[in-house]
């Protein structure tokens, strides 16, 4: 057997899961990569004993499956590399070799992702990271960051332009660090390691919240009710409600259209103060826990709910309406910044840019959990992934979620029910991977104990770490003037690529 078969959220015995050898491992993975219907969710390595283990998770997208592979190798080692027959593979390779040392042949260029504190060689730093360059007298080079003009965090952009056209984008990352996977296995107690994952990515507290408590109830084999995955399928919407609106409102700013800007920006305001009324934090920290919910979900939030949306909804599709209509805007988010389809299938595009791309990517439809196994999730597809389908399909998906959680408003679970015994005790010798679509797109947490029970490793991915190329490849021939546009039009994260 060449692969495990599971589903998201499942638990299964981390001994159930093939080890191959290399090549065996790595042209099954190619095979079954150039089927349109797979992608790679998450391909990492672990120190196991005094070797490297592989794994590599491979999700069907229309038969809502999860293949599971692995392989076991010495540090150092020399290896084929997959990246060389697709590129959506190129970044999980270089953080194997950043991590620990091995040698990917044949891949495009095996630079440091992150800079880790515990990467495999220290005399690789930041200040000697090797920029791509073009030799030329007509051409120079334009650097941004890492300290940016806005309060954000650090990143450095270098673009090699020709006059005002930009030839070439790097995005060096790396700049600062938390360790937050290590600190998963060091931190111990359930609410540690619960507040680790909300502090994963600041707009994407609901996100990430749920995938950790979705893998963690799964290593205890626990099913959470009806109430707990309705909450956080409405707290999942709402982000996705309230970041949509505040990244029009950026892209709105990002061309100058200071009407867009500063009515999307009021309205984003309501929206993640109902999170602060629903459980005190606008943020929505201390909303999503395993096994339960400090802050159970009633009548009065829903009331409070459609009075935030009546009021909402008419301004939103108002100024909507006029961006999408006004030609001095039109002229700034068509056909600027545009990802062809078939590149985003080619370096693995996932999420908003993805769908803009008309390339679908949707944990909602393809790998469903907990409240979503019970609706028929239709994505929201873009056609030219340009900036205008990128912004275009944020207004519709906020529509969506807004009808969504109206639907779900009109039966709200008995919060009330006991939930039995609960026994916060994973499962020995286990494996999980856990699918969340978050408001940028496909988040993956995957979790691995040891014979004991206790975490032995914990990986996890942000759809940010598919999606930076995507950024830099977008404003190639564009105008360096239209960066800030592209950029915002993906918003993508430092610190959930960083970690």
């Amino acid at each position: 057997m060449e692969f495990l078969t599971i589903q998201n959220n499942q638990r299964v015995d981390i001994s159930s899961i093939p080890v191959l050898q290399y090549e065996d491992f790595s042209s099954f993975i190619i095979d079954l990569i150039n089927d349109n219907d797979n992608h790679c969710v998450n391909y990492y390595g672990y120190q196991d004993n005094n070797q490297i283990k592989l794994i590599c998770c491979i999700a069907n997208d229309t038969q809502h499956v999860i293949y599971v592979t692995s392989s076991i190798v010495d540090k150092n080692s020399e290896l084929n590399s997959i990246s060389k027959k697709h590129l959506s593979f190129e970044k999980f390779e270089r953080e194997i070799h950043e991590n620990f040392g091995i040698n990917f042949i044949g891949h495009p260029w095996l630079k440091p992702v992150r800079y880790a504190f515990n990467r495999a060689d220290k005399t690789k730093t930041i200040a000697n990271y090797p920029f791509y360059t073009i030799e030329s007298e007509e051409l120079h080079q334009v650097g941004v960051g890492p300290i940016h003009a806005g309060v954000i965090e650090p990143g450095h952009f270098r673009f090699i332009c020709n006059g005002e056209q930009i030839l070439h984008l790097e995005i060096q990352l790396g700049y600062q660090h938390r360790g937050i996977e290590e600190l998963f296995l060091q931190k111990k107690e359930l609410i540690q390691r619960a507040t680790l994952a909300e502090n994963i990515a600041g707009d994407t507290v609901v996100g990430h919240s749920v995938a950790f408590a979705n893998a963690w109830e799964s290593l205890c084999d626990y099913t959470p009710s009806e109430a707990l995955q309705f909450d956080r399928a409405l707290a999942l919407e709402h982000e996705r409600i309230a970041i949509h609106t505040g990244d029009l409102s950026a892209i709105c700013a990002d061309i100058a259209y200071q009407l867009g800007n500063s009515v999307l920006g009021r309205l984003r305001t309501p929206v993640i103060n109902y999170f602060q009324q629903w459980c005190g934090n606008r943020l929505a920290k201390s909303l999503i826990r395993p096994f339960k919910t400090n802050f159970p979900y009633n009548e009065y939030l829903s009331e409070k709910w459609f009075e935030v949306f009546d009021a909402f909804l008419p301004d939103f599709n108002e100024i909507c309406e006029q961006i999408f209509d006004l030609p001095s805007a039109l002229s700034r988010l068509e056909k600027t910044g545009v990802v062809k389809t078939e590149v985003a299938a080619e370096i693995g595009m996932v999420g908003v840019a993805a769908r803009a791309s008309n390339f679908n990517r949707d944990i909602r439809f393809s790998h469903p959990f907990g409240y979503y196994k019970n609706e028929s999730f239709n994505s929201i597809m873009g056609k030219n992934g340009d900036v205008y389908s990128r912004s275009k399909i944020r207004m519709d998906e906020a529509n969506q979620s807004i009808s969504f959680i109206k639907e779900m408003l009109k039966k709200i679970p008995n919060h009330e029910i006991q939930e039995g015994e609960i026994i916060n005790e994973p499962k020995p010798n286990s494996f999980v991977v856990s699918l969340v679509e978050g408001w940028r797109g496909e988040i993956c947490h995957c979790a691995i104990t040891d014979e004991k029970g206790e975490l032995k490793h914990y990986k996890i991915k942000d759809p940010s770490f598919h999606n930076w190329l995507a950024l830099a490849l977008s404003v190639r021939n564009e105008g360096i003037s239209d960066f800030p546009v592209c950029n915002k039009s993906f918003n993508l994260s430092y610190c959930g690529h960083d970690l």
